[in-house]
């Protein structure tokens, strides 16, 4: 068995994180247990058969089937049967139907569906290893044979420069793809590719026994087919994000068992996870709170205690008395302590110890958040500008994207990244006809290259907010709407707020002026454009499409240039009345914030939004829903409006309907709170008396969350981590603070700020890249594919993954759910940096 070379770990990751008994400990078989989780476990291996699986919301997100987590790190994931051996995001996956677990027995089944068979996946446990089989109840469909087969994926980036043996022949690991390809009678929808012939990558490898790192305890694998041959792929040759993928195809003609598989896992006798330093890798303010948590496996009691040491400046590191650490708990997989040095106040450097374990650098000292959000306001806003080109210095971080902007979208159909086009355009445009006017302002949505409109009022009502409640005038960017080009670190006399606010505010207003209505959003027209990284202006030629011209034909005329490539955007234009509302907030927000700087602008967006309120109030809303791109629930939506626009004009017409809705928007107080909070100088003292309340029992709920997680934050599960929901949470309690400082006091705002910097689990990385000693410097934005990163960008954080694991990735920057920049995160993260400065000045 491979756990032969269990001693050997120690050797090369060093001793920190294994007990004396268990280094000395012989060589031995470590059978796995399946008796405290739902998975198969031994010392540094979890085998998960089917705690997760895909969720649909955006097809595979590499979280499903068989996985492995070795040494503390998911290596392995998506062991289940599949239709091509590299499988993209796009591609079929069969429907998740039952799962039933023996304890006793030491079984794990799954049972899965695709349209036209069934089949189960059993896991059995077998001394150390976990032995995998296919069951079928009849025979594979002829048309399957030859393309249904068993597929186990393996993270690229934890393989390479190591080696893998197949049966006994050693080679290494590629470290960029470069294998045979086979011509394909259709292309695969991940592949990346609009046009041409499709193109399938061929084994670099084939065995009937795969061992995996074989120098390499913390990564060794081994997979052995009882029966046939194994093939390895190379994913990457199809998709930039492409895994290695063990694979083999299932027989035809035949029922019952069609494949076995064992697999072996190094694991080490005693192996404990390194303990990790949760805390504030941006430092902390000297009066305000400092805990630190520090996360051990569950299996860790040694008895030990952390240590503070401040770091002089002869680089000399000086103890500090600490309280002993406290017990927390379990929570997720982990067992925790707490170590309390909010006594600490003197000004330096300092850094954490505990088993080993070292923290970087983390300052104590005051106006910390002077300059946090410096990077998300002058790198990460600008570079997500649609429509523009955006220069730093030496660096083009893109083109003048998209001056091919929009087609309409076809009727009655269901498009990528949660679009969907209804029964009816809505507007005066048929499918595909050009719809001009639209390439002007707007953000590029996370880290892809669409316009969400939900995010652009969101975006401009947030901005707005932190203009109106911090009065921030810092100007350090160009921007030039004619030439449509964006410098950065130029200044040029406008508060850079004020000209994200507007940008997002023109696209909006343009989406009135061209269909009359908000829209859904703009997005690639295919996979192969949907799936660019890079330069946002190579997506598309930026002439408008002409389906006169042949493809890739060019023509110019006084009008400008024309293109017979149909590479244009889609404008997905169902009407929404709840996205209509939300327009109309921020028009309503970004006309307060340009009264007086430009008012032939802010007449504009107030017009505009009077109008959308008047035309919603004349007529049936509009209901149409489709994933996370048509707004808001329609009530939140039309508070939203009527607050902006009770604070634009003081009219009472808008104070009646703030009142009317209130009640609704109380059930949903942890989601309305800031907008109720807005209203309150314009309500009368019931009203006031309500949010009052709510305050009272949200303030009860945040602290109970001090008692749910060790970080004393909403932590949210799924497929997409919950960064956001810790901002909003801080956003909340700054705003109740401030309405009601006797009922909500600070640590809100500041626990939710220390999370997002580091103090959270699975890791110690701050969530905003370039921000803290150690960041996230490796995420998902237009770079993911040169493993990089856009200062300023905030990822969505924690992954819990089922039933117990916390992920967040710093090696593989293609998981959108952890390491994703969303541009709404980013406005938040400007907003909650300057509550904290706000309440800094409260603590002197």
């Amino acid at each position: 068995m491979v756990r032969r070379y269990g001693i050997m770990l120690a050797a090369l990751i060093g001793t920190a994180g294994v007990p004396a008994a268990a280094q000395d400990a012989p060589p031995q078989d470590v059978p796995l247990r399946l008796d405290r989780a739902d998975y198969f476990e031994a010392p540094g291996v979890n085998w998960l058969i089917f705690s997760n699986v895909n969720e649909g919301l955006f097809a595979d997100a590499k979280i499903s089937g068989v996985e492995l987590i070795q040494q503390g790190v998911r290596t392995a994931t998506n062991g289940d049967v599949r239709l091509s051996p590299t499988p993209g995001q796009w591609d079929p996956a069969a429907r998740f139907v039952s799962r039933r677990v023996d304890k006793q027995a030491g079984v794990i089944e799954a049972v899965m569906q695709y349209p036209d068979f069934g089949y189960t996946v059993r896991a059995e446990r077998r001394g150390g290893s976990v032995v995998i089989s296919v069951l079928l109840d009849r025979p594979l469909p002829a048309e399957m044979v030859g393309k249904a087969g068993f597929n186990l994926e393996f993270v690229p980036s934890a393989y390479w420069h190591h080696a893998y043996l197949a049966d006994g022949r050693p080679a290494l690991f590629p470290r960029h793809p470069a294998d045979r390809m086979q011509l394909t009678a259709e292309r695969n929808a991940a592949s990346g590719r609009s046009d041409g012939p499709g193109a399938e990558p061929l084994p670099f490898a084939r065995a009937r026994r795969f061992v995996f790192a074989p120098e390499e305890p913390a990564r060794r694998v081994s997979i052995a087919a009882a029966d046939g041959e194994l093939e390895l792929f190379d994913g990457r040759n199809q998709a930039t994000n492409g895994w290695y993928v063990v694979r083999q195809l299932l027989p035809g003609g035949r029922s019952g068992k069609l494949l076995e598989w064992v697999l072996d896992a190094e694991s080490v006798p005693g192996w404990l996870r390194p303990p990790v330093i949760a805390h504030s890798q941006l430092g902390y303010l000297p009066k305000a709170a400092k805990i630190a948590t520090i996360e051990l496996d569950r299996d860790d009691r040694r008895q030990l205690q952390p240590r503070l040491f401040r770091i002089d400046a002869s680089g000399q590191n000086v103890p500090v008395p600490l309280k002993p650490a406290r017990e927390w708990g379990a929570y997720l997989r982990y067992r925790y302590l707490q170590v309390d040095f909010s006594g600490v106040t003197t000004p330096g450097v300092y850094r954490l110890e505990y088993g080993g374990t070292r923290t970087a650098p983390f300052p104590i000292a005051p106006g910390l958040f002077d300059s946090a959000w410096h990077a998300t306001n002058d790198v990460y806003l600008p570079v997500a500008m649609d429509h523009v080109a955006v220069n730093e210095a030496y660096r083009v971080w893109h083109g003048d994207a998209h001056r091919d902007d929009a087609r309409q979208a076809p009727v009655d159909h269901e498009h990528i990244d949660l679009y969907r086009q209804g029964p009816t355009t809505d507007t005066r445009f048929a499918p595909g006809e050009h719809i001009p006017g639209l390439a002007v302002g707007g953000w590029l949505d996370a880290g892809d290259f669409d316009i969400r409109t939900q995010t652009q009022y969101q975006v401009v009502r947030q901005l707005v907010d932190i203009w109106e409640d911090f009065g921030l005038d810092r100007d350090t960017v160009a921007v030039d709407w004619d030439s449509r080009r964006v410098e950065l670190h130029v200044p040029d006399g406008t508060p850079d707020l004020l000209q994200q606010a507007r940008h997002g505010s023109l696209q909006l207003l343009a989406q009135y002026d061209a269909v009359g209505h908000a829209i859904n959003g703009i997005v690639e027209p295919d996979v192969g454009q949907y799936t660019h990284l890079g330069d946002a202006a190579s997506k598309t030629d930026g002439l408008i499409y002409d389906p006169a011209l042949k493809p890739y034909e060019r023509a110019y005329d006084s009008a400008g240039g024309r293109s017979g490539t149909p590479d244009d955007r889609w404008a997905f234009t169902s009407k929404s009345t709840a996205l209509d509302y939300g327009a109309a907030a921020a028009l309503a927000a970004a006309a307060r914030a340009w009264r007086g700087r430009d008012d032939a602008f802010a007449r504009r967006c107030l017009d505009r939004a009077q109008r959308i309120w008047d035309e919603e109030h004349s007529r049936p809303p509009a209901l149409f829903r489709h994933g996370n791109t048509t707004g808001g629930p329609l009530e939140a939506e039309e508070f939203g409006a009527a607050v902006e626009l009770l604070l634009a004009t003081g009219d009472r017409r808008y104070a009646a309907r703030v009142e009317a809705l209130a009640p609704a928007m109380l059930k949903a107080f942890d989601f309305t709170a800031q907008t109720m909070v807005k209203a309150l100088p314009h309500m009368p003292p019931a009203y006031r008396a309500s949010v009052e309340q709510a305050a009272r029992q949200w303030a009860t709920r945040a602290e109970a969350l001090q008692k749910a997680n060790p970080f004393g934050v909403p932590i949210t599960d799924g497929g997409w981590a919950g960064s956001g929901t810790v901002l909003g949470f801080g956003l909340t309690g700054y705003a109740l603070h401030r309405a009601f400082p006797d009922i909500v006091g600070a640590e809100p705002t500041l626990r939710a700020l220390d999370f997002i910097h580091g103090h959270h689990p699975a890791s110690d990385r701050s969530f905003v890249s370039g921000v803290g000693a150690q960041s996230k410097e490796v995420a998902y934005g237009s770079n993911r594919a040169d493993f990089s990163f856009i200062p300023g960008g905030v990822v969505p954080g924690v992954l819990i993954l089922k039933p117990d694991y916390p992920e967040n990735r710093d090696d593989w920057p293609f998981f959108w759910g952890e390491n994703e920049y969303v541009v709404p995160e980013g406005a938040m993260y400007i907003a909650l940096a300057n509550a904290a400065r706000d309440l800094e000045r409260e603590m002197r």
